[in-house]
């Protein structure tokens, strides 16, 4: 039987909604969409989608590091953003934090997402390895 293990950052959507930042499933870990909004419901970062995709990635990094991984063993990453002509701000940011590692990655441009200062939101998969 495979262990379960999920991880909650508190965030305000997690109780409403009834699902986890990240669940870990035996050596693959699964983080939920993952965006820049605070506490309060405003964005990290305002306007800027550099600045708004490091802090996903931040709270991405301490959600894996809960379920035992790290950046280093993301294997799939998507990114869901607002406005796909701003790829390059979403992109360097991605390249910032995986360059060395590439994953396989996804962009796509969605309608909107759950508030609308908020400009990306990212999923990823990992894959714990053998340390």
């Amino acid at each position: 039987m495979t262990r379960r293990q999920v991880v909650s950052s508190g965030g305000p959507w997690e109780d409403r909604v009834g699902y986890s930042r990240a669940v870990r499933a035996g050596n693959t870990v699964y983080v939920s969409g993952t965006t820049a909004a605070r506490a309060d419901g405003s964005a990290h970062g305002g306007d800027d989608g550099y600045l708004q995709a490091k802090r996903c990635f931040e709270v991405i990094e301490q959600a894996l590091a809960e379920a035992g991984a790290t950046m280093a063993d993301v294997v799939r990453t998507r990114m869901f953003v607002t406005d796909i002509s701003r790829w390059e701000e979403f992109a360097r940011a991605h390249a910032e934090v995986f360059g060395q590692v590439k994953p396989a990655a996804t962009m796509v441009e969605v309608r909107r997402l759950i508030a609308p200062e908020l400009l990306i939101e990212i999923e990823v998969e990992a894959v714990v390895s053998e340390r």
